[in-house]
């Protein structure tokens, strides 16, 4: 009987899993959207809401906590100027797991795609000056000449020529 066990061993000893946790939602927290199985996907989304949840709050004393968790400084540093902002006004629920249709080649595992719900928005488009077409502005290429029917015969040739063997060992 599971009562009162808590977690996913997911086949690996427990430094694994905490490098692997640490691993996925570093990846997530830069990227934005992780895929990876649904076990383990189930298995980061706590750890990321709670990293998210202590970055909403900036001072020393979270960001080494969130230092100890991640393991990583570039991944902290983002979570707390880019991150974290961005749920500012939302209370929790900063990640979905959306299923993948395919599963994975190798062993057939479903698959997961962990992301967070607010994604990084795009720089804002400038709008065209005056008197600037919208669209493409590089000109088009002229057409290259058709081939000649010497370069066709040249061809022919080359195929019905039949090729020497050569003698293997």
């Amino acid at each position: 009987m599971r009562h009162r066990v808590f977690g996913r061993v997911l086949g690996r000893s427990s430094p694994h899993r905490r490098a692997l946790r640490r691993n996925l939602v570093g990846s997530l927290f830069v990227h934005g959207r992780v895929r990876t199985t649904v076990a383990k996907a189930k298995e980061c989304r706590p750890f990321a809401e709670k990293m998210i949840t202590l970055a909403k709050v900036k001072n020393l004393h979270n960001i080494r906590r969130a230092l100890q968790k991640l393991g990583n400084q570039a991944v902290v540093r983002k979570l707390f100027d880019e991150v974290a902002p961005r749920f500012e006004g939302r209370p929790g629920g900063y990640t979905r797991i959306l299923r993948w249709p395919k599963r994975r080649v190798g062993d057939q595992a479903e698959q997961a795609l962990l992301e967070l719900v607010v994604r990084a928005e795009p720089a804002p488009a400038q709008p065209p000056e005056k008197g600037e077409k919208k669209g493409r502005s590089a000109p088009k290429k002229p057409a290259e000449p058709k081939k000649s029917a010497e370069a066709k015969k040249s061809r022919e040739t080359r195929k019905k020529t039949p090729r020497a063997k050569t003698g293997g060992a």
